[in-house]
């Protein structure tokens, strides 16, 4: 092994020496390196073999490269680059290749030596590594669509890119993002070819026995993939994405005709009548209608006249829609689509007010059908109470809690609503949350309970609600609990109360670190701040949490080691304890910084 390494690190001699010979590196520099590359070589040929080894080796060698780059535009020399640049780059490479000779599996080093080779141009290679990556995970769609691309935009090769598509069919043979890509790519060649042949004929060049196909220029390649798609992929979304990426180039209105009339999506005894995304979609488009037939020179109220009569066109649409799918997932799509009129800007007030009026009027229509999806409230109350509905927002938030009587987002929501209109039905309001909800998942009503009442109650009312929140969380949620009612303590009753209740509360587990933590501050913050004190919160804290945080030891022991009443003598049997306890890298990583603790750089 040894000699191994030796040979590795002779090799990079020729390299080091041309650093430091055309002045883009110092002597002590070199030196550097050399000893950081003898130790990451020292890594990699053990016999148990480490990723992280591999990577940090990698990243070494880039982070090199990049400093080369960087002296380099610095001094202005680009002279040399076969002999320094190139040779780490195969080092790069070859460490690529070992590794993922060794971790096969591992997709995301796979990918990161892809991009490796395209920040550096390596181009030969990436071919390279995009084929044998291929052969490895021919299962993942998304890099064959990666290979793919890459071969179309960088290489400039349509042919490779089919070539590629092809494969990945063969394994995938209903993988609709795959058609999808596909399409899209062979519509992207015809738009290349075309342009290429408009400007050979605007410049009159004669093309000779070269000639353009006329299949490949209307997008006949795109036509055969949509038809072989749809042969095997069922469901509107998909019809619905390829007519969208052919929408987005200006020669496939044939093509378009096709996917819309394949499955005749405007008929409503089509085969997805029944599909939400169908219906939604021949809403949508009758805006695209309206805008196609507008005309060039039109006054601003005709604009907003217009406007109103496509929206209204879309909103019949959808009202016949939630008639003949009548399921959440249609209101879901009329609303999104009234609140996306509603949220574009518009200097009609008259043309606003009936957007606010449409989405409110879905709202209702949805809520009182009982369709109307959970996360969709929240936006409702928010629109009622930007418009100034207050009494409506108070009914919708009741309902919605009545509806979703176990969920802890709606009685939360119920609950803001309520104390921003400043109801006198908080608490009560409270109090039943508290009894509908099961225990688990109620630490964000306690928590708006406390900070409610910490604003508008007494000091005797917010504590009754701390001590009762504490009794009704759950273990892990009483955590987060017991952490603001030290600190609410200490901001509004003083230290010795704090003291008092950081007793009581450490008679129940569980805690957090930071509960401790809080207390350590409270306490250095006094001007009597007493070092007995100190150590009865660090031994607390140790007993739960000494085994996993090693600065937890190193803080105690700068304690004794700077607090006027501490003592220095004690360090070493807490430096003892710390190394009992801790576990795993922990040890390690305390005994470093330890040691820098007992130099002064800590």
């Amino acid at each position: 092994m040894a000699e191994r390494i030796e040979q590795r690190l002779e090799d990079r001699v020729p390299e080091l020496e041309q650093l430091e010979r055309v002045g883009l590196f110092t002597r002590k520099e070199i030196k550097a390196v050399l000893r950081r590359a003898s130790a990451l070589e020292y890594k990699i040929q053990r016999r148990a073999l480490r990723k992280e080894d591999f990577i940090n080796y990698i990243q070494y060698e880039i982070n090199l490269l990049e400093l080369i780059k960087k002296r380099r535009a610095r001094t202005g020399y680009s002279f040399k680059k076969d002999e320094i640049e190139i040779s780490i780059l195969h080092r790069i490479h070859s460490l690529f290749n070992r590794a993922i000779g060794k971790w096969k599996e591992d997709v995301q080093l796979w990918l990161s030596h892809v991009a490796f080779c395209k920040q550096w141009n390596a181009k030969h290679q990436l071919s390279r590594v995009f084929s044998s990556m291929l052969a490895i995970h021919p299962n993942k769609p998304a890099l064959w669509i990666m290979a793919a691309k890459w071969e179309m935009e960088t290489r400039l090769s349509s042919e490779n890119a089919r070539h590629l598509f092809l494969r990945a069919l063969r394994f995938h043979p209903e993988c609709p993002k795959l058609y999808q890509e596909y399409f899209r790519m062979e519509l992207m060649n015809a738009e290349k070819q075309r342009k290429e042949k408009k400007e050979f004929e605007r410049a009159k060049m004669d093309l000779g026995e070269f000639s353009y196909s006329e299949e490949i220029l209307n997008g006949e390649m795109a036509r055969i993939i949509y038809r072989d798609a749809a042969q095997k992929i069922k469901g509107v979304e998909f019809h619905l994405a390829m007519l969208s990426i052919a929408k987005l180039f200006d020669f496939t209105q044939d093509l378009q005709k096709e996917i819309l009339e394949r499955h005749g999506v405007f008929s409503l005894q089509t085969t997805f009548a029944d599909d939400p995304l169908t219906w939604d979609y021949m809403a949508r488009r009758e805006l695209e209608l309206g805008s196609l037939q507008s005309t060039k020179h039109t006054t601003k109220q005709t604009k907003v006249s217009e406007m109103t009569q496509r929206e209204e066109r879309c909103s019949a649409v959808f009202e016949e829609a939630v008639k003949a799918v009548p399921t959440e997932d249609m209101w879901k799509y009329y609303i999104t689509f009234c609140l996306e009129r509603y949220n574009r800007k518009t200097n009609s007030e008259e043309l606003k007010q009936k957007r606010l009026e449409r989405t409110l009027s879905a709202f209702n229509k949805a809520h009182e059908s009982s369709l109307l999806p959970e996360a969709l409230y929240k936006q409702w109350l928010q629109l009622l109470l930007e418009s100034n509905f207050f009494e409506k927002a108070t009914e919708v938030a009741e309902a919605a809690t009545k509806h979703f009587s176990l969920s802890v987002e709606m009685w939360q929501m119920r609950l803001q609503v309520l104390i921003q209109l400043k109801s006198d039905d908080v608490t009560q309001c409270f109090e039943e949350a508290i009894k509908h909800v099961k225990s688990k998942g109620t630490l964000p009503i306690w928590t708006l309970w406390v900070e409610w009442s910490e604003g508008t109650k007494s000091k005797e009312d917010t504590e009754a609600v701390y001590q009762r929140s504490l009794h009704t969380t759950t273990h892990a949620e009483s955590v987060t609990m017991k952490e603001k009612y030290l600190d609410w303590t200490y901001r509004n009753s003083g230290y010795k109360k704090v003291r008092r209740v950081f007793t009581s509360l450490c008679e129940n587990r569980p805690f957090s670190l930071d509960f401790f933590r809080k207390m350590i501050q409270i306490e250095k913050e006094q001007e009597s701040c007493k070092m007995l004190h100190l150590r009865e919160y660090y031994e607390r804290a140790l007993r739960d949490f000494g085994s996993t945080d090693s600065d937890l030891w190193l803080d105690y022991i700068k304690e004794e080691l700077s607090h006027p009443q501490g003592k220095p003598e004690n360090c070493r049997s807490i430096h003892w304890r710390a190394m009992k306890m801790l576990q795993g890298d922990l040890v390690e990583d305390f005994v470093s910084k330890y040691t820098l603790l007992q130099t002064g750089h800590l």
